[in-house]
């Protein structure tokens, strides 16, 4: 559904808001082996997501690292979305047709319809703290390692 790079943006960022504060910052390897992503894909991902400190904030220097606030925690993970450049992915056709509408439907149009509207609704209400809670009491993951 989404590109690799918003997969480990997503991941980063939960990890990031599970495992940081404002005084416990992490390093970009840190992060990179937790999600299972090469660091400099990781490194290019975090310069996205610190953008304006909008998701992400970053400290440079020997006590430096990434780190979320509290106030970016409460933000939906479309936040996420939009800081990568996807949060259109949400809109757009289930088999990619520029022209599809109830005039125009595609062959899923009318069942992908529902499906659409609880994802935007999902990625709207649920906010990356409350996924990092979900890592953090032990019922999800976020990486494929053993």
């Amino acid at each position: 559904m989404f590109s690799k790079t918003t997969e480990y943006a997503l991941r980063a960022t939960i990890f990031i808001a599970q495992k940081s504060s404002e005084t416990n910052k992490l390093g970009i390897e840190e992060i990179s082996n937790a999600i299972d992503s090469p660091k400099s894909f990781t490194a290019k991902i975090l310069q996205a997501l610190t953008k304006n400190n909008n998701v992400v904030s970053s400290v440079r220097g020997p006590n430096g690292g990434f780190f979320i606030t509290e106030k970016a925690k409460k933000l939906p993970v479309r936040a996420i979305l939009k800081a990568m450049g996807e949060e259109d992915v949400l809109d757009k056709c289930v088999l990619g047709l520029k022209q599809c509408s109830e005039m125009q439907p595609c062959p899923m149009h009318a069942q992908y319809k529902p499906i659409k509207k609880q994802l935007k609704e999902l990625f709207g209400t649920k906010t990356i703290q409350q996924l990092a809670a979900d890592i953090k009491d032990g019922v999800v993951f976020i990486n494929n390692k053993k």
